[in-house]
């Protein structure tokens, strides 16, 4: 009697979920409104509108998805529109320290009056230009230093005068040369050369030296005060010069300070900044060193008292949300830079670059993990930062080499941000388990789904969503079937019918390629015939490998059979994962059984290529084989599973079922079809359990079947749990619906072997027995054979006997 396996094959609408065009409610995306928001994630919304509602320290939020899930553009776009309703922080400046200028002075104003202060001391700068050296050359000062250099003249002149007086008693005659005095004698009245001198007698001489002595003394008595009189004429012109610095700037600084007098901090900045000015004008401006350029002179002030603005918001502006692309240490905390000053590294407050840090502050920064802990001591720095709530500019960085340079020390400067860290679940997990402080610092997970649940709501969404994308990349409007198809692509990625990929990026770079497609064409609007152009030349581009495999097996050189039967052989199915791309690959088990006590070895695992997935899997087998046909005698074999030609790692468990059926077949002799191929996971119990990559894993024995050609008998068995998976391509759907290939879905190992062996698989009956012209009579007959042969063996070899 032919066993009834109909009810096991699935029919061609259960294939595909298909979305109608009809029902999406538009002719093309131009009818539609743009979207705005998240598409689902309805846990990860809720998580992020609390994390940026709590404003409590360490409330940071980490937002964990896959990469290409759209997680880190939803919430750039959520932070960004959470901002704009905010008031803006303010304006961070540096100032010059004029005490100590290693330690630049941190100045907080208020939204675009930083902006304001900077350009108005550069206008202080230019008007001290205009004003200086002109103001030391006024009439005024002129005749004010001159009546101070001439009482200095006079007050030498009239001492020196005093000892020419005396000098006429002893006939001798005074000389100046410059602040130079010498004496020399009179004869005559005419002053006597050295040889005039010399024919003098001796007497006279001697007398000559002893009124010189004299005069000396009296020189000195007389001129005792003059270094005082010079600190004295030097003070009263430094202070000429100071009052005509203060008079010339005061109207200046007196219009600054009342603009800022609600700036305390302001208005001690330009006290400080006035009482270096006169040393900067006296110095630099109108000293006696080479004059300078114009543009040296403007340099010089604004590298002086310029504020260094760091930070700059407009009061129109809400709070920022920065996204730093390369959390190096310098963009994030900021740096000092330098200049090469005649061969030296030299720097100033006004080479200070804030960092991302400085330019969230009061705000949101969003930085993406794993590029994060990438970056060697910046991990370390953040914590701190978050921690103590404060931003440091350090230079050198951690790690850099600065021996010999100047550095500056700037003042620290407050931080209240609220930090997004955007990574993955396996960074998260890591974090968690190898950092104590991780969960303190970041307290709320924003958890981003992998799928989106397909229904008329999520459809129209999805289809706003792609509309929104598209109008800003610049292309043309879909077609109300291309974006079904579209769905349909969506829900391919996700690998289940009433749901959508998250994985939003593949659907965008789909929809690129297309509009391309459709501009070589020059048709007006995107529709599902470009789509599957764009799909086709994707599968080209990148189809070498898959397509070097099926050659393959057509010419023989990987060994998969896809007609008759054969003991011990069946065809699994498994997925290969190249780069961007994956594909389906029918390959090769078997299985051999002898009397033995090894056991059922996995080669796989004894060549250390199986890994613990896929070893688990064979242990699960090899515990269903004795649960299921050795409860009456020991389980005494030794069978080898292999996944023949295979020379790289497997892992997963989904040839299990296959590899169970190769070796009931090695163990009942009895041969299983190679017209079908086999995927899916079992328990111990005999359940059939769903796989991954089933879409794949069908195509690419299909592909093979087709290729060698479509004979009515050949399909797939795959568990009945992943029925809600199928998303397959419509040349497969089509074949099916022709009855040249089919597909059953299994939910027990028993039915899988019906369908392999064309025999019952025979169920127990009362005493616990299987009927024997069944596949599990037969198991259990030939397992209780092996056993008694191992046992007859066994005790021989106790007794002497050869073996």
């Amino acid at each position: 009697m032919p066993l009834d396996t109909e009810y096991l094959k699935l029919a061609a609408p259960n294939l595909k979920s298909a979305v109608a065009p009809d029902s999406l409610g538009f002719t093309t995306t131009d009818e539609l409104e743009p979207f705005a928001g998240f598409l689902g994630h309805r846990r990860a919304q809720d998580a992020l509108h609390f994390g940026v509602a709590m404003g409590r320290p360490g409330y940071n939020v980490f937002v964990m998805g896959e990469t290409g899930t759209g997680r880190l553009s939803l919430v750039q776009d959520y932070l960004e529109a959470v901002g704009k309703e905010m008031p803006p922080p303010g304006d961070w400046l540096y100032l010059n320290n004029f005490a100590e200028p290693r330690e630049p002075l941190a100045l907080r104003l208020g939204p675009g009056q930083g902006r304001a202060l900077q350009r108005d001391i550069e206008n202080l700068a230019d008007s001290l230009l205009a004003l200086f050296p002109t103001a030391f050359e006024n009439p005024t000062y002129q005749q004010r230093k001159t009546a101070i250099d001439r009482e200095f003249s006079q007050r030498y002149s009239q001492s020196l005068t005093a000892v020419e007086r005396k000098a006429q008693e002893y006939d001798i005659a005074v000389f100046r040369d410059g602040e130079n005095v010498s004496f020399t004698p009179l004869q005559d009245g005419k002053p006597l050369d050295e040889s005039g001198f010399a024919q003098l007698p001796e007497g006279e001489r001697a007398a000559f030296h002893r009124h010189v002595q004299s005069l000396e003394d009296f020189l000195a008595d007389t001129l005792a005060e003059l270094p005082q009189w010079k600190r004295e004429t030097t003070e009263r012109l430094r202070q000429l010069n100071q009052d005509t610095v203060r008079l010339t700037v005061e109207p200046l600084l007196h219009d600054l300070e009342e603009k800022y007098a609600d700036e305390a901090e302001v208005l001690g900045y330009l006290a400080a900044l006035r009482a270096d000015l006169s040393r900067v004008i006296n110095e630099q401006l109108t000293g006696d060193q080479e004059p300078r350029e114009d543009y040296a002179k403007r340099q010089l002030l604004i590298n002086q008292y310029v504020p260094k603005l760091l930070v700059a918001h407009d009061p129109q502006d809400g709070a920022p949300a920065v996204y730093e692309s390369y959390p190096c240490y310098g963009n994030l905390f900021g740096r000092v830079e330098y200049v090469n000053d005649q061969g030296a590294l030299v720097t100033h407050y006004r080479l200070i670059s804030g960092g991302a840090l400085h330019r969230a502050n009061g705000g949101y920064l969003v930085l993406e993990a794993e590029k994060l802990l990438a970056e060697a001591n910046v991990w370390p720095a953040l914590k701190r930062a978050l921690q103590t709530r404060t931003v440091k500019i350090e230079t050198p960085a951690p790690g850099e080499q600065a021996s010999g340079l100047m550095t500056l020390d700037p003042q620290i400067i407050p931080l209240d941000v609220k930090l997004v860290l955007v990574g993955s679940r396996e960074v998260y997990y890591l974090l968690q388990e190898l950092d104590e402080e991780f969960g303190e610092l970041f307290r709320v997970l924003a958890d981003f789904d992998d799928a989106i649940a397909r229904n008329d709501d999520t459809l129209r969404d999805f289809a706003r969503l792609v509309k929104t994308r598209n109008d800003a990349d610049g292309g043309q409007p879909l077609s109300a079937a291309a974006m079904a198809m579209l769905a349909e692509y969506s829900s391919r990625l996700a690998e289940h019918q009433q749901q959508l990929s998250a994985r939003l990026s593949e659907v965008f770079q789909l929809v690129s390629e297309a509009d391309l497609l459709r501009g070589q064409r020059n048709d007006p609007a995107i529709t599902d015939i470009h789509l599957r152009l764009a799909l086709h030349a994707k599968e080209q581009r990148t189809g070498r490998i898959s397509r070097q495999v099926l050659d393959d097996m057509l010419d023989s050189t990987i060994l998969v059979a896809t007609e008759g039967q054969a003991i011990g052989q069946i065809n699994g199915l498994t997925v290969l994962a190249i780069g961007d791309t994956s594909f389906g690959m029918p390959a090769r088990i078997t299985a051999t059984v002898y009397p033995g006590s090894r056991g059922v070895v996995d080669i796989e695992r004894e060549a250390e290529l199986g890994q613990a997935i896929h070893s688990k899997g064979v242990m699960i087998l090899a515990g269903y084989l004795g649960s299921r046909y050795a409860q009456r005698f020991p389980l005494a074999i030794s069978a080898n599973i292999a996944l023949e030609q295979s020379y790289g790692y497997i892992d997963g468990d989904s040839a299990a079922l296959a590899e169970l059926c190769a070796l009931i077949s090695a163990i009942t002799r009895q041969p299983l079809k190679q017209t079908y191929a086999v995927t899916g996971s079992i328990n111990q119990q005999g359940e059939v359990q769903a796989v991954g990559g089933i879409n794949e894993k069908i195509e690419g024995f299909f592909h093979l079947c087709q290729a060698r050609g479509l004979n009515s008998n050949q399909g797939v068995i795959i568990p009945k749990a992943n029925q809600r998976n199928l998303m397959l391509k419509e040349e497969v759907i089509t074949a099916v619906e022709q009855g040249r290939f089919v597909i059953y879905a299994v939910a027990r190992v028993d039915e899988a072997l019906e369908l392999l062996t064309g025999l019952p698989a025979g169920a127990r009956d009362q005493h616990g027995l299987f009927p024997e012209n069944t596949v599990n009579g037969m198991a259990v007959a030939r397992l209780e054979t092996i056993a008694r042969v191992a046992v007859k063996k066994r005790g021989g070899a106790r007794h002497g006997a050869p073996e």
